[in-house]
Parts: C-alpha cells; structure tokens; sequence
C-alpha cells in the first residue's frame, strides 16, 4: 500500500471525536459545528528573541523538539494553542461527521490555492458571543482589521518522518496545526484563500482590544458554511 492511501486508511480508523464535555471537542450536527476547547497563545516565547507575526491560527503549544515530535513548530506565530489530547485528525473526522470532504491544501509557490468546502470560523471569549477569528487580527502597517476570508477544509497531507520506514502519519498531527493563514504548511486541517503572495505584504499581529489575556480559556468554533 502506497504512503499516502496508507496514512488516509489510518485516519479512517481513528476513534471519533469524544462527546460533549469539558476540556473535549464537540460535534453539533444540528449546527452543523465543531467546537474545539483552546487558549490565547502567548505572542512571545522564551527561547525566541522576537514576535513573529501571525500566520496560523490554531496549534499545540510549543515544546522542544524531540526526535519525531516536533507538534508546535507554528506556536510562535498563533492565536490560540489548543490542548495535546486533541488531534488534529480529530478535527478532520468531526467535520466528516457533518457531511464535508477534504479538499486540497496549499503549499508554498507549488500549490498557489487551497481547495475543499468551505467553512467559518469563529472564537468565543469569556463573556461575549462568538465572533469571526478576523475581528481579532489586525494589520500592523495599516492597522485595520483584517478582512473576511474564505476558510477550506482542506486536510492534511500525509507525512512520512522517517525516511528510512515506510510508516506514514497525518501531517497535522506530526506538526500539531489545526488551522492556518496562510500555504507555509500543507499540515493543517483548515486553511485560507490566500497565497504566499500576500504572506510578505500582510503582516498581522492581535487585536488586543477584543482578545483576552494570555491563557485564557475560549473556544475555537469550525461551522459549516
């Protein structure tokens, strides 16, 4: 069996996503959503000396990499980490459960578009309704907030870590990215429509007016459109 048809066989098989509760993600069919538990990421990590800005939306938490793991490598530049008993590959089966097929992601200059159905996607804060993950970005040259984009459910691709075994993995769950901006990683579950031609003219930062502290507990919510 072929790498790639033998990481998506994997992903079949995966356990569905856990039930409503907390700390787990949640399939609503009826709202044909997928709540995924998560928090502000810090904007400055120890062992950089420098913010970067954003350019994914959603990943684990940063760790050191150890052989294999490097879930995380993408934290530096996110809005929110969510927790490691989450998978990405969990995500992409929940939005299976509400009736999409994953597309195509993006890559670099390779892949200029990413495909699949779209989606939304929105965060819910303490205290306030859920709101369009746009509303807390903002570019720092002109200082507006950043525009409504289109949202794909794209999938990951299928990694391989050692090059020297034919196991393969999802990718996303090799890098630990749920969501991201713009085509710097094909290893995500969702993506955007932009391009890597607007990675260098775009640059964004969190709106930290309407974003809460660092560590605070929102919610990531994946609807479909």
């Amino acid at each position: 069996m072929k790498s790639s048809a033998l990481g998506l066989f994997l992903l079949l098989l995966a356990p569905p996503p856990a039930p409503a509760g907390d700390g787990a993600l949640v399939v609503d069919k009826a709202k044909r959503s997928v709540t995924i538990p998560c928090q502000v990421a810090p904007r400055k990590l120890p062992h950089l000396d420098k913010t970067f800005p954003i350019e994914v939306i959603a990943t684990h938490a940063y760790r050191e990499p150890k052989g294999a793991d490097v879930r995380g490598q993408k934290a530096h530049e996110t809005v929110v980490i969510i927790p490691d008993s989450i998978k990405p590959s969990e995500v992409h089966k929940a939005l299976e459960q509400l009736g999409l097929k994953a597309g195509k992601p993006a890559f670099g200059e390779r892949v200029t578009r990413a495909e699949g159905p779209e989606v939304k996607v929105y965060l819910e804060t303490p205290g306030q309704p859920r709101t369009p993950i746009e509303k807390f970005l903002t570019d720092t040259k002109t200082r507006k907030p950043l525009p409504a984009l289109q949202w794909h459910f794209t999938g990951s691709a299928v990694k391989q870590p050692d090059p020297e075994k034919d196991d393969t993995v999802y990718g996303a769950d090799f890098t630990g990215t749920f969501v991201a901006l713009f085509p710097v990683t094909s290893d995500t579950v969702v993506q955007t429509n932009l391009t890597m031609k607007e990675e260098p003219l775009l640059k964004l930062e969190t709106n930290q007016s309407l974003l809460p502290k660092e560590g605070t507990p929102v919610k990531l919510i994946l609807e479909v459109k």
